[in-house]
């Protein structure tokens, strides 16, 4: 394993091209990918553009807590914004200690720091429908466990922390007869529709101002406090004091939870860009355009669609190209060597059953984010159709076909290049065929840890529960597989022996 995600990485660095050292003066502002968090990062971006010490560069929607953290951990970013009761249970692992300065002590042999606490709180809440909260007389989440019967969707985060279902299940005794797991901004449809009967929010959700929902009391004080704060590399704060101090004079005790609430809704009811939202909080809506040339948002949708598709081009083939340098010899080896065919394929197939996601996080501490971990693990999951067909090809040839070739006097690598690989054509263009259709749709995910391309609508479109805006990122997508199957039907007639290909 450890051996191939170096030749991976090697093969990636070789093919890709240097990115261009950062310049000294910019600061890499992340987001997670939720509204709220897209939001703040657009506010502290705009703000560090104001004060003109440096420049701000946009890393946003990096997917939950794990990813975002581990970016700026290992120095790809530079600040975002966090909540207390996360960085303690989440970060640091230690839910007792909650304020500021106790965390900020906790952070320091990190190299992180905290700002002050802008002067809201984010925190969970189980939210259900005021018809059934009358109906069932649910006012707190104690009353929940008089209701075994109920249906929840939960976020994927919400399910896995301690300071969410896990926890929240033990400490209340709680049991639903379904618990999904679903996107956080289709909860709300799907509370909405009665497909479920209690969700997880956000205290600041911009949906809650309005839909009639009913937020139910944390009676026995399970969830911790979430004071909104800008978690940021030490370094960064000590090199721009004067931008630092800026974000602070500007944000610490400036956004109540009213007006995050308000400013949440903007964004996800009525659908007003991430940059107009920051603007208009710091009331310089002038500003947006300038300060967003960074992003995609000022893009026209011509502009946008041929960025996303370079991108997402690059990073297929890319992907693809490393998979097949190294797929096809390893099933050139498993065909050779029967007894190391099996623990190889086996391994190679492990590969497909990590989620995708937590083999992208699993790539940061690695290699950072962007596209470099991002090309390095859509070449693992494009590895298994390619090391397996390659594997089947040459293992179902006819023997005696094989060793008639002796008599032409081939043996060897000759007799493979010549032979059998020729033979065994058919199969293993239909791998890499397979393998390069499915690493269009895996390659959306890359946009979870800055890998760019179609993905990159695709997590902006399910942060807003925006239809259109994930359309935008799924159709090209889908359109980008059929061109690319296409082209492989072409390259066959290049590539496969015309005998072998069938048809007059």
């Amino acid at each position: 394993m450890k051996a191939t995600l170096v030749l991976v990485a090697l093969c990636a660095t070789a093919l890709w091209p240097s990115p261009a050292p950062s310049q000294p003066s910019a600061i890499r502002v992340g987001s997670k990918s939720f509204t709220e968090s897209y939001i703040l990062g657009e506010i502290v971006a705009q703000i560090i553009d104001g004060a003109g010490e440096a420049r701000p560069e946009r890393r946003f929607g990096l997917g939950g807590t794990g990813i975002v953290y581990g970016a700026i951990a290992s120095g790809d970013i530079d600040v975002y914004a966090e909540y207390t009761g996360t960085i303690a249970q989440a970060i640091l692992k230690t839910p007792a200690v909650t304020s500021v300065e106790p965390l900020r002590a906790a952070l320091a042999p990190l190299g992180l720091t905290l700002s002050g606490p802008l002067g809201f709180e984010n925190t969970y809440a189980l939210a259900v429908r005021r018809d059934a909260a009358q109906r069932l007389q649910l006012r707190s989440i104690s009353d929940l466990a008089k209701h075994p019967t109920l249906r929840a969707a939960f976020d994927p985060g919400f399910l896995e922390r301690p300071d969410g279902w896990p926890g929240l299940k033990a400490h209340y005794g709680l049991a639903f007869a379904d618990v999904r797991i679903m996107e956080h901004a289709l909860t709300y449809p799907a509370l909405a529709n009665g497909r479920v009967d209690v969700i997880d929010v956000f205290s600041t959700d911009g949906q809650l101002a309005r839909l009639d929902l009913v937020l139910l009391d944390d009676d026995r004080r399970f969830f911790p406090p979430y004071a909104a704060v800008l978690l940021a590399r030490r370094a960064v704060a000590e090199r721009f004091p004067r931008t630092w101090a800026e974000l602070q004079g500007r944000l610490v005790g400036r956004i109540d939870t009213a007006t995050m609430t308000r400013l949440n809704a903007l964004a996800d009811l009525d659908r007003r860009p991430f940059a107009d939202v920051a603007a208009t909080f710091l009331g310089d809506t002038a500003r947006a355009p300038r300060a967003a040339r960074s992003g995609r948002e000022l893009l026209t949708p011509g502009r946008e669609l041929v960025t996303l598709t370079v991108e997402h081009l690059e990073l297929v083939v890319i992907a693809v190209a490393v998979a097949m340098l190294l797929g096809v010899p390893l099933g050139i080896l498993a065909a050779r060597r029967p007894r190391l065919a099996q623990v190889e394929l086996m391994g190679v197939g492990v590969l497909q059953t990590i989620p995708a996601l937590a083999l992208l996080a699993f790539m940061i501490p690695l290699f950072g984010i962007g596209t470099v971990p991002a090309l390095v693990a859509l070449c693992l999951y494009a590895l298994l159709p390619i090391v397996r067909n390659t594997h089947a090809g040459l293992a179902s040839l006819d023997p005696r076909l094989v060793e008639m070739t002796t008599v032409l006097g081939l043996t060897g690598w000759r007799r493979l290049a010549w032979i059998e690989l020729p033979l065994a054509s058919v199969t293993i263009m239909a791998g890499i065929k397979t393998s390069a259709v499915l690493t269009v749709g895996t390659a959306t995910l890359a946009a979870f840890i800055g890998g760019g391309g179609y993905g990159t609508l695709i997590v902006t479109g399910l942060a807003l529960n925006d239809v259109a805006t994930i359309l935008r990122g799924a159709i090209p997508s889908a359109v980008l597989a059929l061109a690319i199957h296409a082209a492989f039907e072409g390259l066959d007639r290049l590539v496969i022996p015309r005998p072998l290909r069938g048809g007059p």
